[in-house]
């Protein structure tokens, strides 16, 4: 994740919209059950988290992937893996 998506995603006033969603009632009753053993004010905070842990594990992955992909490429059409390997070391 580029770091000026981070810093957006850790400003805690950024814009937000309501959804609506349905879910079964026993899954809404434990997230209530369990979001103050966590030390979350409520079960929607839990849930953003647990959906915001999901899409960055997603988000990370096929990123990872796309790496992967253009430093396959690379070496396809003659890039020497040193070459590769100091601009991967440039960029992170």
């Amino acid at each position: 994740m580029k770091f000026q998506d981070l810093k957006k995603r850790l400003d805690k006033n950024r814009p937000m919209t309501t959804i609506t969603m349905r879910m079964p009632e026993d899954v809404i009753e434990d997230l209530k059950r369990i979001a103050p053993l966590l030390g979350f004010s409520g079960y929607q905070p839990l849930m953003r988290t647990y959906i915001g842990q999901g899409l960055r594990k997603d988000l990370k992955r096929l990123e990872n992937d796309s790496l992967n992909t253009l430093i396959e490429s690379l070496k396809r059409h003659g890039v020497s893996e040193e070459i590769i390997k100091m601009s991967l070391e440039e960029v992170e």
